[in-house]
């Protein structure tokens, strides 16, 4: 029987429940990668990619699911400061494990705008598409305005990624 193998694709801006709540309905999966955005295929503004890193190690150890993993991937095939598409991570996944069920899992957002992926047709040709809405209301937009206003982030987030959050000098800049 293949292995199996999801593809979870975030910024990880920072890492939030609604995250979390995603991450725990993935236990039927050999493995889960937690995949930071290297840059933002759409711009947006981001930490810094290797203390985004840090918080999901944290997040993953918090959260003590034996099937998560980080995956740098992005940082790796990454060509200068140019965003990773999605195709490219699943082709080179794809490449390293070639026995392997690999499933790419989206958020509601992104499955909505799958369209605008680059090679979306391929994608789907090649790869299972998984649409996995958070069940905990959840993002990371809610823990950085939390923060700039000086409140609790507790409900929002892990305990050690709350305190690297409130306590970490790379990320004093959000508060």
């Amino acid at each position: 029987m293949k292995q199996t193998l999801a593809v979870f694709g975030s910024a990880f801006n920072p890492p939030s429940l609604g995250h979390r709540s995603v991450l725990e309905r993935l236990s039927q999966f050999d493995k889960v990668l937690l995949l930071p955005s290297y840059q933002h295929a759409w711009g947006k503004v981001m930490l810094d990619y290797d203390a985004r890193c840090d918080l999901v190690r944290a997040f993953i150890s918090d959260i003590g699911q034996s099937n998560l993993e980080l995956s740098t991937l992005e940082q790796q095939i990454a060509i200068g400061d140019n965003a990773v598409t999605t195709y490219s991570v699943l082709k080179n996944l794809q490449l390293k494990h070639p026995d392997t069920n690999i499933t790419f899992v989206v958020g509601p957002d992104n499955f909505l705008n799958f369209h605008r992926f680059y090679k979306a047709d391929e994608i789907l040709k090649q790869w299972q598409i998984m649409a996995c809405p958070e069940t905990v209301p959840i993002r990371s937009t809610l823990i950085r305005e939390a923060l700039a206003s000086n409140d609790d982030i507790s409900q929002y987030t892990t305990p050690t990624v709350k305190l690297m959050l409130m306590n970490d000098e790379r990320f004093l800049f959000t508060h």
